[in-house]
């Protein structure tokens, strides 16, 4: 049986290239996340919704599903699991009852703040390393990379 091969020995073009460092970038991020979970109790994700909350309160869930750009339903899963933990609470609008407004709780706002060991951590740090224009330029692929994507798999 011939010896293991290093990676780049195996080029897949750059369509799979691509990909295989997205999937690696994903498993990544999960593995991350998993460690975020131990040791704050909160997912990557979760933690993105605590600081949009942070950043925004009394939004309500639909505001926050158009920021996160995801499915309402997607929101309101995350928000019970954050509710069900202390860290969000729904609130109903003084002047329109039929509206909610979220809110951190005092738990949620004490996670609400730069810690180390997170996404946000390692993308500033990716930020801080990167110009503005390569900084630009990888926002805009992925944006143009998620259009694409989104229209491929329809409504």
């Amino acid at each position: 049986m011939a010896g293991a091969r290093e990676p780049a020995e195996y080029p897949l073009g750059p369509a799979l290239d691509f990909l295989q460092r997205l999937w690696r970038l994903e498993h990544a991020l999960a593995r991350l996340s998993r460690r975020m979970e131990r040791r704050l109790g909160i997912t990557a994700q979760q933690r993105l919704v605590i600081r949009c909350v942070g950043t925004y309160p009394g939004l309500s869930p639909g505001q926050l599903a158009a920021i996160l750009h995801v499915d309402p339903g997607t929101v309101s899963a995350a928000l019970r699991r954050l509710e069900r933990h202390g860290l969000v609470e729904r609130r109903r609008d003084h002047l329109d009852s039929r509206r909610v407004a979220l809110g951190l709780t005092r738990r949620g706002r004490a996670l609400d703040v730069p810690t180390a060991g997170t996404v946000e951590e390692a993308v500033e740090q990716l930020l801080r390393a990167s110009s503005r224009a390569e900084a630009a330029a990888a926002v805009a692929v992925i944006e143009r990379f998620t259009a694409l994507v989104d229209e491929s798999a329809g409504p």
